[in-house]
Protein backbone atom coordinates (compact mmCIF):
# COMPACT_ATOMS: atom_id res chain seq x y z
CA UNK A 1 0.00 0.00 0.00
CA UNK A 2 2.77 2.37 0.89
CA UNK A 3 4.51 1.51 -2.38
CA UNK A 4 1.38 2.43 -4.33
CA UNK A 5 1.12 5.77 -2.54
CA UNK A 6 4.79 6.47 -3.15
CA UNK A 7 4.37 5.73 -6.86
CA UNK A 8 1.33 8.05 -7.02
CA UNK A 9 3.25 10.83 -5.35
CA UNK A 10 6.14 10.28 -7.71
CA UNK A 11 3.76 10.34 -10.71
CA UNK A 12 2.29 13.66 -9.57
CA UNK A 13 5.76 15.24 -9.44
CA UNK A 14 6.75 14.09 -12.91
CA UNK A 15 6.49 16.60 -15.80
CA UNK A 16 3.66 14.68 -17.46
CA UNK A 17 1.66 14.28 -14.27
CA UNK A 18 -1.14 16.40 -12.90
CA UNK A 19 0.28 19.10 -10.58
CA UNK A 20 -0.76 18.93 -6.98
CA UNK A 21 -1.77 22.63 -7.00
CA UNK A 22 -2.77 24.80 -9.98
CA UNK A 23 -0.91 28.09 -10.38
CA UNK A 24 -2.84 31.38 -10.62
CA UNK A 25 -3.43 33.35 -13.90
CA UNK A 26 -0.37 34.86 -15.59
CA UNK A 27 0.34 38.40 -14.49
CA UNK A 28 0.30 41.15 -17.16
CA UNK A 29 3.76 42.54 -17.89
CA UNK A 30 2.71 46.18 -17.92
CA UNK A 31 6.24 47.38 -18.63
CA UNK A 32 6.38 45.30 -21.80
CA UNK A 33 2.92 46.48 -22.86
CA UNK A 34 3.88 50.11 -22.28
CA UNK A 35 7.10 49.66 -24.22
CA UNK A 36 5.16 48.20 -27.15
CA UNK A 37 2.71 51.13 -27.10
CA UNK A 38 5.53 53.68 -27.04
CA UNK A 39 7.27 51.98 -29.96
CA UNK A 40 4.03 51.95 -31.94
CA UNK A 41 3.46 55.68 -31.28
CA UNK A 42 7.04 56.48 -32.29
CA UNK A 43 6.58 54.53 -35.51
CA UNK A 44 3.40 56.46 -36.34
CA UNK A 45 5.09 59.78 -35.46
CA UNK A 46 8.08 58.88 -37.61
CA UNK A 47 5.88 57.93 -40.57
CA UNK A 48 3.84 61.13 -40.28
CA UNK A 49 6.97 63.27 -39.88
CA UNK A 50 9.21 61.83 -42.59
CA UNK A 51 6.97 60.13 -45.17
CA UNK A 52 3.31 61.22 -45.25
CA UNK A 53 0.40 62.30 -43.08
CA UNK A 54 -3.36 62.80 -43.49
CA UNK A 55 -4.76 66.32 -43.76
CA UNK A 56 -8.28 67.73 -43.44
CA UNK A 57 -9.55 70.76 -45.36
CA UNK A 58 -11.41 73.07 -42.92
CA UNK A 59 -11.80 76.22 -45.05
CA UNK A 60 -12.86 77.47 -48.50
CA UNK A 61 -9.54 79.13 -49.43
CA UNK A 62 -8.55 76.48 -52.00
CA UNK A 63 -11.90 76.06 -53.76
CA UNK A 64 -12.77 74.81 -56.30
CA UNK A 65 -9.87 72.35 -56.24
CA UNK A 66 -10.18 71.52 -52.54
CA UNK A 67 -13.53 71.48 -50.76
CA UNK A 68 -14.29 71.70 -47.06
CA UNK A 69 -14.49 68.11 -45.88
CA UNK A 70 -11.79 66.75 -48.21
CA UNK A 71 -9.32 64.36 -46.62
CA UNK A 72 -5.98 64.12 -48.38
CA UNK A 73 -2.44 62.82 -48.12
CA UNK A 74 0.52 65.18 -47.65
CA UNK A 75 3.97 63.82 -48.48
CA UNK A 76 6.81 65.05 -46.26
CA UNK A 77 9.92 64.35 -48.35
CA UNK A 78 9.60 66.33 -51.66
CA UNK A 79 11.29 69.47 -50.24
CA UNK A 80 13.46 67.80 -47.62
CA UNK A 81 12.77 68.05 -43.91
CA UNK A 82 12.67 70.91 -41.42
CA UNK A 83 11.07 71.77 -38.07
CA UNK A 84 7.61 72.10 -39.66
CA UNK A 85 7.83 68.56 -41.08
CA UNK A 86 7.63 67.05 -37.60
CA UNK A 87 4.05 66.16 -36.71
CA UNK A 88 2.44 68.24 -33.95
CA UNK A 89 5.35 70.70 -34.42
CA UNK A 90 7.22 69.24 -31.47
CA UNK A 91 10.47 71.00 -32.42
CA UNK A 92 11.08 74.75 -31.97
CA UNK A 93 10.81 76.92 -35.07
CA UNK A 94 14.08 77.29 -36.96
CA UNK A 95 15.51 78.01 -40.41
CA UNK A 96 17.43 74.72 -40.78
CA UNK A 97 16.64 72.25 -43.58
CA UNK A 98 17.86 68.75 -44.39
CA UNK A 99 18.13 67.84 -48.10
CA UNK A 100 16.15 70.99 -48.82
CA UNK A 101 14.64 71.49 -52.27
CA UNK A 102 12.53 74.31 -53.75
CA UNK A 103 8.87 73.71 -54.69
CA UNK A 104 7.73 74.09 -58.28
CA UNK A 105 5.17 76.53 -59.64
CA UNK A 106 1.67 75.26 -58.95
CA UNK A 107 2.55 72.89 -56.09
CA UNK A 108 -0.02 72.80 -53.28
CA UNK A 109 1.91 72.95 -50.02
CA UNK A 110 1.38 72.92 -46.27
CA UNK A 111 2.76 76.02 -44.56
CA UNK A 112 2.98 77.12 -40.93
CA UNK A 113 2.49 80.93 -40.50
CA UNK A 114 5.34 82.60 -38.68
CA UNK A 115 3.08 83.92 -35.90
CA UNK A 116 1.31 80.66 -35.01
CA UNK A 117 1.55 76.88 -35.34
CA UNK A 118 -1.52 76.24 -37.45
CA UNK A 119 -1.09 74.37 -40.74
CA UNK A 120 -2.46 76.20 -43.79
CA UNK A 121 -2.67 74.90 -47.34
CA UNK A 122 -1.86 77.17 -50.32
CA UNK A 123 -0.46 77.09 -53.86
CA UNK A 124 3.05 78.18 -54.89
CA UNK A 125 2.81 81.04 -57.43
CA UNK A 126 6.18 82.77 -56.91
CA UNK A 127 9.68 81.32 -56.52
CA UNK A 128 12.86 82.80 -55.03
CA UNK A 129 14.06 85.77 -57.06
CA UNK A 130 10.72 86.34 -58.84
CA UNK A 131 9.17 89.78 -59.08
CA UNK A 132 5.48 89.35 -58.33
CA UNK A 133 2.45 91.64 -58.19
CA UNK A 134 -1.32 91.27 -58.40
CA UNK A 135 -3.22 93.73 -60.60
CA UNK A 136 -7.01 93.54 -60.84
CA UNK A 137 -6.89 89.96 -59.60
CA UNK A 138 -4.28 88.82 -62.15
CA UNK A 139 -0.79 87.73 -61.13
CA UNK A 140 2.04 89.61 -62.86
CA UNK A 141 5.22 87.55 -62.71
CA UNK A 142 8.54 89.12 -63.67
CA UNK A 143 6.70 91.82 -65.59
CA UNK A 144 4.44 89.43 -67.53
CA UNK A 145 0.76 88.80 -66.67
CA UNK A 146 0.12 85.15 -65.85
CA UNK A 147 -2.43 83.94 -68.43
CA UNK A 148 -6.02 83.65 -67.18
CA UNK A 149 -8.70 82.22 -69.46
CA UNK A 150 -12.37 82.52 -68.54
CA UNK A 151 -14.08 79.14 -68.12
CA UNK A 152 -17.62 77.98 -67.60
CA UNK A 153 -18.72 78.84 -64.03
CA UNK A 154 -17.83 76.15 -61.52
CA UNK A 155 -20.79 74.50 -59.82
CA UNK A 156 -20.34 73.83 -56.12
CA UNK A 157 -22.97 71.83 -54.25
CA UNK A 158 -25.15 73.60 -51.69
CA UNK A 159 -24.17 71.98 -48.39
CA UNK A 160 -25.50 74.24 -45.64
CA UNK A 161 -24.55 71.69 -42.98
CA UNK A 162 -20.85 72.38 -43.58
CA UNK A 163 -19.64 74.93 -41.03
CA UNK A 164 -16.41 76.95 -41.17
CA UNK A 165 -14.56 78.94 -38.54
CA UNK A 166 -15.17 82.67 -39.02
CA UNK A 167 -13.18 84.64 -36.49
CA UNK A 168 -14.06 82.45 -33.52
CA UNK A 169 -17.61 81.52 -34.48
CA UNK A 170 -19.08 78.99 -36.91
CA UNK A 171 -21.03 79.89 -40.05
CA UNK A 172 -22.06 78.01 -43.21
CA UNK A 173 -18.92 77.77 -45.35
CA UNK A 174 -20.49 79.14 -48.54
CA UNK A 175 -22.62 81.84 -46.95
CA UNK A 176 -20.77 84.59 -48.86
CA UNK A 177 -21.87 83.10 -52.20
CA UNK A 178 -25.65 83.38 -51.75
CA UNK A 179 -25.89 85.71 -54.76
CA UNK A 180 -24.63 82.85 -56.91
CA UNK A 181 -27.06 80.24 -55.59
CA UNK A 182 -29.19 78.74 -58.35
CA UNK A 183 -31.38 75.73 -59.04
CA UNK A 184 -30.51 73.51 -61.99
CA UNK A 185 -33.20 72.02 -64.28
CA UNK A 186 -32.66 68.73 -62.41
CA UNK A 187 -33.81 70.46 -59.21
CA UNK A 188 -30.36 70.34 -57.59
CA UNK A 189 -29.18 73.56 -55.94
CA UNK A 190 -25.63 74.76 -56.62
CA UNK A 191 -23.45 77.84 -56.40
CA UNK A 192 -22.31 78.94 -59.87
CA UNK A 193 -19.11 80.94 -59.44
CA UNK A 194 -16.93 82.78 -61.99
CA UNK A 195 -13.91 80.63 -62.84
CA UNK A 196 -10.64 81.16 -64.69
CA UNK A 197 -7.96 78.79 -65.94
CA UNK A 198 -4.59 80.08 -64.70
CA UNK A 199 -1.33 78.81 -66.20
CA UNK A 200 2.06 79.45 -64.60
CA UNK A 201 5.39 79.67 -66.49
CA UNK A 202 6.18 75.95 -66.12
CA UNK A 203 2.81 75.01 -67.63
CA UNK A 204 1.12 74.19 -64.31
CA UNK A 205 -2.57 74.86 -64.99
CA UNK A 206 -5.52 74.96 -62.57
CA UNK A 207 -8.86 76.67 -61.96
CA UNK A 208 -9.29 79.69 -59.69
CA UNK A 209 -12.40 81.51 -58.46
CA UNK A 210 -12.53 85.33 -58.49
CA UNK A 211 -15.98 86.90 -58.06
CA UNK A 212 -15.36 90.30 -56.45
CA UNK A 213 -13.16 93.37 -56.83
CA UNK A 214 -11.62 93.87 -53.43
CA UNK A 215 -8.36 94.56 -51.59
CA UNK A 216 -6.77 91.16 -52.24
CA UNK A 217 -7.02 91.77 -56.00
CA UNK A 218 -4.32 94.44 -55.77
CA UNK A 219 -0.81 93.79 -54.43
CA UNK A 220 2.21 95.99 -55.24
CA UNK A 221 5.22 94.37 -56.86
CA UNK A 222 7.83 92.84 -54.60
CA UNK A 223 10.83 90.58 -55.16
CA UNK A 224 10.59 87.17 -53.49
CA UNK A 225 13.73 86.80 -51.34
CA UNK A 226 16.07 83.86 -51.74
CA UNK A 227 14.93 80.86 -49.70
CA UNK A 228 11.27 81.99 -49.78
CA UNK A 229 8.16 81.45 -51.92
CA UNK A 230 4.95 83.40 -52.56
CA UNK A 231 1.72 81.51 -51.83
CA UNK A 232 -1.91 82.15 -52.79
CA UNK A 233 -5.20 80.34 -52.42
CA UNK A 234 -7.25 79.31 -55.46
CA UNK A 235 -10.36 81.02 -54.03
CA UNK A 236 -8.82 84.43 -54.59
CA UNK A 237 -11.34 86.55 -52.70
CA UNK A 238 -11.39 84.31 -49.61
CA UNK A 239 -7.80 83.31 -48.89
CA UNK A 240 -5.54 84.59 -46.12
CA UNK A 241 -2.24 84.10 -47.96
CA UNK A 242 0.96 85.97 -48.87
CA UNK A 243 -1.10 88.97 -49.97
CA UNK A 244 -2.49 89.48 -46.46
CA UNK A 245 -0.58 90.79 -43.41
CA UNK A 246 0.00 88.69 -40.33
CA UNK A 247 -2.41 90.77 -38.26
CA UNK A 248 -5.14 89.80 -40.75
CA UNK A 249 -4.35 86.10 -40.22
CA UNK A 250 -2.45 86.06 -43.52
CA UNK A 251 1.10 84.94 -44.25
CA UNK A 252 2.56 88.44 -44.27
CA UNK A 253 4.30 88.19 -47.64
CA UNK A 254 6.63 85.47 -48.93
CA UNK A 255 7.27 82.58 -46.55
CA UNK A 256 10.57 80.83 -45.75
CA UNK A 257 11.03 77.37 -47.22
CA UNK A 258 11.73 76.16 -43.68
CA UNK A 259 8.06 76.88 -42.84
CA UNK A 260 6.80 74.50 -45.53
CA UNK A 261 6.07 71.04 -44.16
CA UNK A 262 5.04 69.03 -47.22
CA UNK A 263 3.21 68.74 -50.54
CA UNK A 264 -0.43 67.75 -51.06
CA UNK A 265 -0.63 64.63 -53.24
CA UNK A 266 -4.16 63.23 -53.58
CA UNK A 267 -7.61 63.13 -51.98
CA UNK A 268 -8.41 59.98 -50.03
CA UNK A 269 -12.12 60.69 -49.45
CA UNK A 270 -14.50 63.61 -48.90
CA UNK A 271 -17.53 64.12 -46.65
CA UNK A 272 -20.27 66.67 -47.28
CA UNK A 273 -20.94 67.46 -43.61
CA UNK A 274 -24.16 65.46 -43.26
CA UNK A 275 -22.44 62.68 -41.30
CA UNK A 276 -23.13 62.17 -37.59
CA UNK A 277 -21.33 60.37 -34.79
CA UNK A 278 -22.40 56.99 -36.16
CA UNK A 279 -19.75 55.72 -38.65
CA UNK A 280 -22.54 54.19 -40.73
CA UNK A 281 -23.69 57.71 -41.60
CA UNK A 282 -20.34 58.41 -43.23
CA UNK A 283 -21.21 56.31 -46.25
CA UNK A 284 -24.20 58.46 -47.18
CA UNK A 285 -22.07 61.60 -46.62
CA UNK A 286 -19.35 60.54 -49.06
CA UNK A 287 -18.94 62.82 -52.06
CA UNK A 288 -18.68 60.79 -55.22
CA UNK A 289 -15.83 61.22 -57.66
CA UNK A 290 -13.31 62.80 -55.29
CA UNK A 291 -11.48 59.83 -53.80
CA UNK A 292 -8.15 59.27 -55.53
CA UNK A 293 -8.10 62.68 -57.26
CA UNK A 294 -4.53 63.88 -57.80
CA UNK A 295 -3.60 67.33 -56.48
CA UNK A 296 -0.60 67.77 -58.77
CA UNK A 297 -1.59 70.38 -61.37
CA UNK A 298 -1.62 69.18 -64.97
CA UNK A 299 0.99 70.78 -67.22
CA UNK A 300 0.04 72.73 -70.31
CA UNK A 301 2.73 71.66 -72.82
CA UNK A 302 2.06 74.72 -75.02
CA UNK A 303 2.80 77.11 -72.12
CA UNK A 304 5.94 75.18 -71.15
CA UNK A 305 7.13 75.26 -74.77
CA UNK A 306 6.61 79.02 -74.96
CA UNK A 307 8.66 79.46 -71.78
CA UNK A 308 11.56 77.37 -73.09
CA UNK A 309 11.67 79.30 -76.39
CA UNK A 310 11.52 82.75 -74.80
Amino acid sequence: MSNINAEAALHDDMPGGEPAQRSGPDRVDWLRELRGLVLMLLAVLGFHSFLAKPFYIPSISMMPNLLVGDRLVVSKYPYGWDWSSISFHLLPRGDWRVLGRTPEYGDIVIVVPRNRKEDLIKRVVGLPGDRIAVINGQIVLNGKPVPQRAEMPVQLPVEDQLMCDAGGFQKPCLEDFEDYRTRLPSGREVYELPAYRETLPNGASYTVIDHANQTLDHFPEITVPEGQVFLMGDNRDHSADSRMPLWGNGLGGPVPLSDIGGRAEFITFSLDGSQGWNPLSWFSALRSGRAGSSLRPPLDPHAALQRSSS
